[in-house]
C-alpha cells in the first residue's frame, strides 16, 4: 500500500461493536487505526443510526455512556455518503442492506466478521468484502 493512500471502507456494525468493546482484537486495531486517521471510513445516515441502535441496545447503560463519546469522535472523522441508489434487498439481514447501500454508493470495501450475509451482494453486485483480520494485514503493509 502506498503511504499516502488510505484504505477506504464501510465498517459493519459487528466490527464497530467488537472494536469498541475488545481493544486487543482485530476490530479493536481497526477502531484504533480509524482514530489515528490510518484508514478512511464512510458512513451514511442509516449506517450511523444502525451503529447507535445496536450499541445502545446491546451494551449496558453504563458501558453505552462511555462508548458514546468515542463513537462520536470516530464519526466526526468519517466521510458522509449520501445514498442515491439502494440495492435492497441484497442481504438476509436488513441492517446489512444499509452497509451494502453505503459501500456501493461510496465505492468502498465492506469490513465484516459476518461474511455469509454479504455473499449474494458480493456475487451479484461485485461488492468487495474483507474480514477484520484481512484489513489489519493490509494496514501492516
Amino acid at each position: 500500500m502506498n503511504g499516502a493512500e488510505l484504505i477506504r471502507v464501510v465498517l459493519d456494525t459487528n466490527v464497530i461493536f467488537e472494536g469498541l468493546t475488545k481493544q486487543h482484537s482485530a476490530c479493536g486495531i481497526i477502531v484504533d487505526a480509524w482514530a489515528a486517521d490510518l484508514l478512511k471510513v464512510y458512513v451514511s445516515d442509516a449506517v450511523i443510526y444502525e451503529y447507535v441502535d445496536v450499541l445502545s441496545r446491546k451494551l449496558s447503560y453504563h458501558k453505552w455512556q462511555k462508548v458514546q463519546t468515542t463513537l462520536a469522535t470516530l464519526l466526526s472523522k468519517a466521510e458522509f455518503t449520501p445514498i442515491y441508489y439502494s440495492w435492497r434487498p441484497a442481504s438476509p439481514d436488513p441492517g446489512d442492506d444499509l452497509i451494502i447501500d453505503c459501500a456501493m454508493n461510496a465505492n468502498v470495501v465492506v469490513i465484516t466478521s459476518n461474511q455469509k450475509d454479504f455473499r449474494a451482494a458480493r456475487k451479484e453486485l461485485g461488492l468487495r468484502v474483507l474480514t477484520p483480520f484481512e484489513l489489519v494485514l493490509l494496514l501492516t503493509q
